[in-house]
């Protein structure tokens, strides 16, 4: 039997990855910045063949022979731009397949056959103190940068003010490997070579720490696309409030726990979605959802975590309160 030093593992890793390793290039025509950036910064900035301005670069990986590239959401997601894939000093148009908001995930396609592709690993069995492996193009000049770490925590949830928007994610892969700008989108890998994780974001003014999504989220989103053409992810069609004790007296509600669907406070702003699957399964606003599937809702994650292990078409049962009565709706995760 041969052993390999970590020290080897990890050059036989990085070797077998970074060829599936792409930069996403996102460009804009110049009126688009005229007004908004200095105008001798849009004259040092790279332009493509059609005289578009790149104004930011991120990363990619292939997971499949067909062209199929994971990256993250917020890369992709810039109004009125155009995107070209930079694979072995070759660009590619895209077609954007999916976007998640929920899980800043994406999926990206180019016209190539037979690409290199990284396997997917299993996110639910990481271990802390894990080695792990970065890789992506950083500051937009760094082709194939590769740092090595741990992982630092797990199931890590943060805010980030990505797109001027704040936002929330859970479950995230917490690292010391160094993730720097233009490193979003690419692959967190193990010893293996294996996709591991999507790296993401890193926390301003703290030393080494970066996180990842864990590639299990992205394996859910690939499996929809495949089966249906397109990802589906389920929502409830509610506002709601985490009942909490000074919820509870302010409303006088009968439970200690649950999502308290709201009262329209603002024109437009009703806590039953009009078609959504609350108000097809009889929900009203006042009405407490206590659990879904057996599953009590406890804290502001809870509907959300629950709905991410479900797929299209599968059947929920909702138990919730409306006053003093416990009642219970079953309903099929569709559009």
């Amino acid at each position: 039997m041969c052993f390999f030093s970590e020290y080897q593992q990890t050059i036989r890793a990085v070797n077998k990855a970074i060829k599936s390793v792409v930069a996403i290039l996102v460009f804009k025509k110049p009126e688009q910045l005229e007004g908004k950036v200095d105008s001798e910064l849009i004259a040092s900035l790279p332009t493509n063949k059609d005289g578009l301005i790149q104004v930011s670069n991120c990363s990619g990986f292939f997971i499949s022979s067909e062209g199929l590239i994971l990256t993250n959401r917020h890369v992709i997601d810039e109004e009125g731009a155009q995107y070209e894939v930079v694979w072995q000093h070759h660009h590619y148009d895209c077609d954007i397949l999916v976007k998640d908001e929920a899980t800043d995930i994406a999926i990206l396609k180019i016209n190539a056959k037979n690409t290199p592709y990284l396997k997917l690993g299993d996110s639910d069995k990481l271990k802390l103190g894990q080695t792990v492996i970065a890789i992506g193009n950083a500051l937009s000049e760094f082709e194939n940068t590769v740092s090595r770490g741990i992982i630092s925590g797990l199931s890590r949830k943060i805010e980030t003010d990505l797109e001027d928007k704040n936002k929330r994610f859970s479950g995230l892969i917490q690292t010391d490997a160094a993730i720097n700008p233009g490193n979003s989108g690419g692959p967190l890998i193990d010893l293996k070579g294996r996709a591991i994780g999507i790296n993401m974001a890193t926390v301003l003014g703290v030393e080494n720490i970066g996180f990842a999504i864990p590639i299990n989220q992205a394996k859910r989103i690939l499996r929809d696309y495949q089966k249906y053409g397109k990802f589906y992810r389920p929502s409830l069609g509610i506002r709601y409030l985490i009942v909490t004790p000074q919820l509870k007296e302010e409303h006088h509600l009968n439970s200690d726990y649950g999502a308290f669907i709201i009262f329209e406070s603002i024109p437009g702003q009703k806590g039953i979605v009009p078609n959504g699957l609350a108000q097809k399964a009889g929900l009203k606003e006042g009405d407490i959802i206590l659990a879904i599937n057996n599953r009590k809702i406890i804290n502001q994650d809870s509907i959300s975590e629950i709905l991410n292990d479900l797929h299209y078409g599968d059947e929920i049962k909702i138990t919730f309160l409306r006053g003093k009565e416990t009642k219970t709706a079953v309903i099929v995760l569709k559009n």
